[in-house]
């Protein structure tokens, strides 16, 4: 197996082993983006150099007997997660050259443990789709066939971890933009319980809704990053001040006596493909035989999840992204000189079309 292909865990036990180094590793992921992302297109931001510093100091810290779940782990960050001194776009042309002055509470847990950020993974433009066709700035595809969407609005990220240009990836999920690309890559993604992993340095879309979470190649690994991640944040307001239980801890004792419940409404979805029908109940045939007690469930509001989706979402995208007005930062229009002409043309070149069709739905 060559070090790219390693899952999270795996990794650890060799780097604790010292059995490989970071640097070696690092370099290999690295090596990786170089042979196959001008393909796939996963990456936005490649931060080579400082990914290679953090793997060497990270070695030190593993020679001098600290080697956490994380530490000299490659992964890659959505590119709404703010990185101090590194580009976060949005994948918007209004952010487009906005580098932050401070780091997201993840990314200072995920520095905590030393890890590596090998980059910055594209998206759906303010994580705005479900295709990741809606970046501004480049096109991402499915590894597993060039010609198809990863998913989104977190497609650099499954993608990314799809085609081993890195060991895990963090993304965040409003209404699907974890689970959604997981599914289509084929990888395990994680939308945690809203509260448990702070927003603070999360770029804003729906507040009420967004949440940062794992993409990883197994659950385990999934496990280890939420693990990482998770805990209060004097920083949000919505944080929940609760206890982190170590995630990898329920992995070992299976599914014997646990009840799954199966939503009636889902299955009766008007539309539903039959393949995707056919997939779900394979799975539950699976948990079932694996020990778990299937019962049906309803959830009788089901019909209208979307409707409300479109009023919540877009309502409280429609407050966050006022901020982008062309005078504090970002993006401006520099041949305006009437003020309300400097912000309609500058929103108006700077934001995509299905972000200011969201934008005019929620105003």
């Amino acid at each position: 197996m060559h070090l790219h292909e390693l899952t999270i865990h795996k990794a650890h036990e060799l780097l604790k082993q010292k059995d490989i180094s970071s640097v070696e590793l690092t370099r290999a992921v690295l090596d990786r983006i170089e042979a196959v992302d001008d393909k796939v297109g996963a990456y936005i931001t490649i931060a080579g150099d400082t990914a290679m510093k953090q793997a060497r100091l990270a070695d030190k810290a593993i020679s001098n007997g600290k080697c956490r779940p994380l530490t000299g782990i490659p992964l890659a960050i959505k590119d709404l997660i703010c990185t101090k001194g590194l580009k976060t776009t949005c994948a918007s042309k209004i952010l487009e050259n906005f580098i932050p002055q401070y780091n997201a509470t993840v990314i200072e847990k995920l520095n905590n443990q030393e890890a590596v950020i090998i980059g910055k993974t594209n998206m759906d433009e303010f994580a705005m789709g479900s295709s990741t066709e809606n970046s501004g700035l480049k096109l991402t595809c499915n590894p597993w066939n060039l010609t198809h969407i990863p998913g989104g609005s977190s497609g650099g990220s499954a993608a990314a971890v799809t085609a081993d240009m890195c060991l895990g990836a963090l993304g965040s999920d409003t209404g699907g933009s974890i689970r959604q690309p997981a599914s289509h890559c084929s990888v395990a993604g994680l939308k945690p319980t809203y509260g448990r992993v702070s927003r603070f340095g999360l770029v804003a879309f729906a507040s009420s809704l967004d949440q940062i979470g794992p993409l990883a190649k197994d659950v385990t690994d999934c496990a280890i990053i939420l693990n990482a991640v998770s805990g209060y944040d004097n920083n949000d307001s919505t944080s929940v001040p609760e206890d982190v239980p170590d995630y990898t801890a329920s992995l070992k004792k299976g599914l014997e006596g646990i009840t799954v419940g199966i939503v009636r409404e889902y299955g009766s979805t008007k539309g539903l493909d039959n393949d995707v029908s056919d997939a779900v109940n394979n799975a539950v045939s699976i948990i079932e035989n694996l020990g778990a007690k299937c019962i049906e469930v309803t959830l009788p509001h089901t019909e209208h999840a979307v409707a409300a989706y479109y009023v919540i979402a877009p309502a409280e995208a429609s407050s966050n992204l006022a901020r982008y007005d062309g005078v504090k930062y970002g993006f401006r229009d520099k041949e305006k000189t009437d003020l309300l002409d400097m912000y309609k043309s500058t929103r108006s070149q700077g934001f995509g079309s299905e972000v200011q069709r969201r934008i005019i739905i929620g105003t």
